[in-house]
């Protein structure tokens, strides 16, 4: 899974810790540090280049100087800025934020369904980036059962992992596969085929080299997206398309379950 680190940037303290408490619902999003300030903000994201930063550019106090013209001056020091996210009381700013190419707006106190849209919508990007047409040849990554080792392959296209054991290479097409269920040290590979592949490697492994559609969301599953059939919220429970396969979720990984429901309602969706 794809870890989204953030710094937050208000100079109100209780705000802060509203966002923060907020985005700690979602194992997506790694806080790294918050400021009160301009400057203060400044540093912390030229010291730790964030993937996010929250925004206020409507302080309270205006001796700290936060407004939108805090991402002109990213732009004198990067040549891709992070993906700046504003939390403000007030609708009226957003026109001109938009002129400033935000990634979002979101009305202060951030709520868990309006960071889950950014979530997912951030997710989206990624997948967009990762799926778009290149020139080179596809990704790979071997899983070496031998060696222990994990070696990525080329530039991305649509992905393919080989299961490499004692001169053994087992190829397998991510599209193909439904999910990951762990067996101690190692990991079982179902595929819409009904059959079962292990490889050496845990499930945490695989989940930290895979991204979108694979969302983990038990201790021992890390399911994909595309083949789930039924969501049962009460029972806790995922189905798989074609299969009379159950796949329990944890309150652990919740948060995920919720992007995976929101994902399907924000396609082409009908519900009756």
């Amino acid at each position: 899974m794809k870890k989204y680190s953030y710094i937050i940037i208000d100079d109100d303290a209780e705000s802060i810790l509203k966002t923060k408490t907020t985005a700690t619902g979602f194992s997506e999003l790694s806080f790294t540090a918050s400021a009160s300030n301009f400057q203060e903000g400044l540093n912390l994201v030229l010291e730790h280049k964030p993937a996010l930063v929250f925004l206020e550019i409507d302080p309270k106090n205006k001796a700290s100087e936060l407004s939108l013209a805090f991402i002109s001056e990213l732009h004198r020091f990067f040549q891709e800025i992070p993906k700046i996210i504003i939390t403000t009381s007030k609708k009226d700013k957003a026109f001109d934020a938009i002129q400033y190419g935000v990634f979002d707006y979101l009305l202060k106190p951030v709520i868990h369904i309006d960071l889950l849209k950014t979530v997912l919508k951030l997710k989206k990007a990624n997948l967009e980036l990762k799926t778009a047409p290149l020139k080179e040849e596809p990704t790979s990554i071997v899983i070496d059962n031998v060696n222990n080792v994990t070696i990525p392959q080329n530039i991305e296209k649509p992905l393919t992992i080989c299961i490499k054991s004692y001169g053994d290479y087992r190829y397998l097409n991510a599209a193909d596969i439904c999910y990951f269920q762990a067996d101690n040290n190692s990991t079982d590979i179902y595929l819409n085929t009904g059959e079962m592949i292990t490889a050496f490697k845990t499930l945490k492994h695989f989940e930290s080299v895979l991204s979108y559609p694979f969302i983990r969301i038990h201790n021992s599953y890390v399911i994909n997206r595309n083949y789930i059939a039924r969501i049962h919220s009460g029972n806790s429970i995922c189905y798989i398309k074609n299969s009379s396969k159950k796949i329990p979720f944890s309150k652990t990984y919740k948060a995920n379950v919720e992007l995976i429901i929101s994902d399907f309602a924000a396609g082409n969706y009908l519900e009756i």
